[in-house]
């Protein structure tokens, strides 16, 4: 009797273990089930800048993509101000869950922090560098009145004439700011800096002889080109633009440490896992590749910039040395 009676408690004792083990399996099968599952719920996208502009045009595009990808809603949320310091702050200060993502550009992931005095995030410390996007060069265009024809006169009268020429801005620090200064120290030329509070005045002023050339976007200087009222010398990206074959990138005007581009990527915010990283960057390569996005982001004024992981880590921390030592040598500063 006593025999049975052990006999049936280890019998009990063994359905008891394989029960608690069949249930901890289910447990891990859940857990891994619901770590596999992303995303379950709305993703936004922020955007460090107001509606309509091309940071705004090009985010819409993505997180139209993306909700068709997801099957799950990806909104824009708009934060323009301080340059887009504000918005990139929100991005530093969210969740790394995956359900908070930053559209990051050449000013607030490489130029801002050596331009504003204060910042309080870090975009190295705070930020993942995910997938690059799109470049968008400057075009360095002078008044068709004026008689140059290439840099090489350009360059030529202002070291003739140091201080006689103006470039307008659309603002201290802004892209066409930091080109021209750029430009300037690889020239080894001096122009006078005349900053305007955008583009739009910056260009009247440029048409009306206020002003004698900048370094602006496609967006603003392409319908004055073909109207045969601005004449662009160079494109400071790497490639020359469809829209303007004939005109030389910087590089081929003689001057390849002028190159500079205004670029839009992917951040998240730090310890996002690898996974919903690597499923942004899987998504949004295969995006960048469609011929309708490239034709869409071709008339942004800008290119494709299928850069990814440690290539666009890599991209973006040049960048900053790069804009750093330019900004340090010309003094410029915003507060």
């Amino acid at each position: 009797m006593r025999s049975q009676f052990v006999d049936r408690c280890v019998s009990g004792f063994r359905t008891m273990v394989a029960a608690g083990c069949a249930a901890v399996m289910g447990l891990s099968s859940l857990a891994a089930q619901a770590e596999v599952a992303y995303p379950t719920r709305l993703v936004t996208l922020i955007v460090p800048g107001p509606p309509g502009g091309i940071t705004d045009q090009l985010g819409r595009l993505v997180a139209s993509r993306m909700s068709s990808d997801f099957g799950i809603r990806v909104i824009v949320d708009n934060r323009p101000g301080a340059g887009g310091n504000l918005a990139t702050e929100i991005g530093a200060r969210a969740e790394p869950d995956g359900y908070t993502v930053l559209m990051g550009t050449q000013g607030t992931m490489a130029s801002n922090q050596f331009l504003y005095k204060s910042q309080r995030f870090d975009p190295a410390r705070d930020f993942i560098a995910a997938q690059g996007l799109v470049s968008i060069p400057n075009i360095l265009v002078v008044n068709s009145r004026l008689p140059y024809q290439s840099v090489t006169d350009l360059v030529s009268y202002a070291k003739a004439n140091p201080g006689k020429l103006a470039v307008s801005s659309a603002g201290n620090g802004t892209g066409t700011h930091l080109a021209a200064e750029l430009f300037q120290s690889q020239a080894g030329v001096r122009f006078v800096h005349v900053p305007y509070k955008g583009s739009a005045p910056s260009i009247s002023d440029l048409l009306a002889g206020q002003v004698d050339m900048t370094f602006d976007y496609p967006v603003s200087t392409l319908a004055q080109i073909q109207a045969g009222k601005l004449r662009a010398l160079a494109v400071t990206g790497t490639t020359r633009l469809p829209a303007l074959p004939q005109v030389p990138t910087i590089a081929e005007a003689g001057y390849p440490g002028a190159e500079s581009t205004s670029w839009i990527g992917l951040f998240f915010p730090a310890n996002t896992a690898s996974r919903i990283v690597a499923r942004w960057q899987a998504d949004v390569g295969r995006i960048l590749r469609d011929p309708a996005v490239i034709d869409a982001i071709e008339k942004m004024g800008g290119v494709p910039m299928p850069l990814s992981g440690a290539q666009f880590g890599s991209f973006v921390q040049a960048e900053r040395s790069k804009w750093k030592d330019t900004i340090q040598r010309s003094g410029a500063t915003i507060d």
